[in-house]
């Protein structure tokens, strides 16, 4: 043994002797996470009571639920657009693939969810429902019972399209073709009747045919920011390096236009006005400026894009869609819109649970343990070259 070697064996001993040493060895990060998680929880728990506790969970948990569910529709749409061109996948879908191990986490930390609907929908205080359908709709078992099959037909897609696409992807046929139109419409019907259950029912007066899908654009414009900020740059043509802006910019777009049509569809509903009225505030309209400027922005830089562009305005739109996912739920609550300590200890918490989570889950459901094909990142340098 080296001389240097020996060194980073009596470092390594020594740190492993001291706390920071021990949660901060790489393969006991996930304990460490997860422990301050739960600390975070239940800090909150103590301080503020699970009723405030309950709301500040909803919001940070459907940030962890859009990773997945927003990555799946946008995957799909990446192989399928890519599925022609005989050229290695790009990081970016890789790292979409990657976020779909996220499914079982987010489902496992649902569970609580369930338990916490006294203090979040309004169906459980034992109004009267319109028709029978509606009381057996509006039930405590038949929410259970829907989370479990959502969750299971999510899993489902995303061991499904978590698996790479043949190599040359020229060869992909119509079996691949009808594989991504059911799984985009599972998706687009699951993913509705979720928003609709998880998120708008947390006010018993705001009725929306189309919040599900305006949830759900919002989700894929989370997934895709994220995945641009965490994926390598690809190897390839200047094109192929650049075009991750338009498809964030087409998101956004996408969001922004759900989100007018809705307001200008249900302007005149009392019930919506209010809705609306208590995410107003100086908040609701910052988050709302700040959120027209990023969509501006990422359409003018289509003209020009470049790697540390799309992450620059990456890193704001992950910002702006953690704060619209309370703007959904929070003000219902709390009567305006804020983001307070125990909403911003939730987040922390959830997302220490959730790195936690993920390694054990990963071993689980190893069909979502995806191998990056990036480490190809060598054969699309020679692919590239041989063009």
């Amino acid at each position: 043994m080296s001389v240097d070697e020996r060194g980073a064996a009596a470092r390594k001993a020594l740190g492993a002797k001291t706390a920071a040493g021990y949660f901060l060895d790489p393969a006991r990060r996930p304990l460490a996470a997860f422990v301050v998680g739960a600390a975070c929880l239940t800090l909150v728990a103590w301080l503020d009571g699970l009723a405030r506790l309950a709301p500040s969970y909803l919001a940070a948990w459907t940030c962890l639920l859009a990773l997945p569910a927003g990555a799946l529709p946008v995957a799909i749409m990446i192989e399928r657009a890519d599925a022609w061109r005989p050229q290695p996948e790009t990081a970016l879908l890789e790292t979409l693939r990657g976020l779909l191990a996220l499914m079982p986490v987010a489902a496992l930390l649902a569970l609580p969810i369930p338990f916490l609907a006294p203090l979040l929908y309004p169906w459980t205080q034992g109004t009267v429902p319109d028709t029978p359908f509606a009381a057996l709709w509006f039930s405590g078992a038949a929410f259970a019972v829907r989370l479990a099959v959502y969750f299971a037909l999510w899993i489902g897609l995303a061991l499904l399209f978590a698996r790479r696409g043949g190599e040359p992807w020229g060869k992909a046929g119509r079996i691949d073709d009808g594989r991504a139109v059911l799984g985009l419409g599972l998706h687009t019907v699951v993913g509705t009747l979720a928003a609709d259950d998880l998120v708008m029912a947390v006010d018993g007066r705001f009725h929306a045919a189309a919040f599900g899908l305006l949830a759900m654009a919002a989700w894929s414009s989370l997934a895709l920011a994220a995945a641009v900020l965490i994926a390598p740059p690809d190897i390839g043509p200047a094109r192929r390096r650049h075009d991750r802006m338009t498809p964030l910019a087409v998101l956004l777009l996408v969001s922004a236009g759900l989100h007018a049509v809705q307001f200008l569809m249900l302007g005149s509903d009392p019930a919506a006005a209010s809705w609306y009225g208590v995410r107003g505030g100086s908040a609701g309209r910052a988050l709302m400026l700040v959120s027209g400027l990023l969509v501006a922005l990422a359409a003018a830089l289509t003209l020009r894009p470049g790697e540390n562009r799309t992450r620059f305005v990456a890193a704001f739109v992950v910002a702006a869609h953690l704060a619209e996912m309370a703007w959904f739920v929070t003000p219902s609550f709390a009567g305006k819109f804020r983001i307070g300590m125990t909403d911003l200890l939730a987040l922390a918490g959830v997302a220490g649970l959730a790195m936690g989570l993920t390694p054990p889950l990963r071993r689980l459901f190893p069909g979502l343990a995806v191998t990056p094909a990036w480490p190809g990142r060598e054969a699309a340098r020679r692919f590239s070259e041989r063009r």
